[in-house]
């Protein structure tokens, strides 16, 4: 018969990548959030990876680390770029800190919801079977 032991945990900061120890994790929060961002974006207009590489004006396989979430190579700034490839504005905002916060932080907001995104079911010819 094993031992049951509760297994070890940590609490969460909420941020990942400063419990992880990165060096800069809150940019890395936010570039996450952006890539977020952009990948919904994508999935909502029912584009495939080829077609948002168009759009975005990225080789395919760049477009599939985005996809997988992977943000080594891309800056903030490109992130935000490619963001305005896809038509939506990015509203940068600088306000004080609340006094009850030891830290200031940054973070990534979507003021409206996305729309749906599009089936991608196959339309088949009128009378195909």
């Amino acid at each position: 018969m094993r031992n049951k032991t509760t297994p070890r945990f940590e609490r969460s900061s909420g941020n990942v990548f400063a419990d992880l120890g990165l060096a800069h994790p809150e940019e890395e929060l936010a570039k996450a959030q952006l890539v977020l961002q952009i990948v919904e974006i994508i999935r909502a207009r029912g584009l495939t990876q080829t077609a948002a590489s168009r759009v975005l004006e990225l080789p395919q396989p760049k477009v599939s680390l985005l996809f997988r979430g992977q943000v080594t190579g891309f800056s903030t700034d490109r992130l935000i770029r490619l963001l305005n490839r896809l038509d939506q504005d990015v509203d940068i905002v600088v306000r004080s800190k609340p006094s009850v916060r030891r830290v200031a932080r940054v973070r990534v907001v979507r003021r409206q919801p996305l729309p749906r995104p599009r089936s991608h079911r196959r339309k088949t010819a009128v009378g195909a079977t």
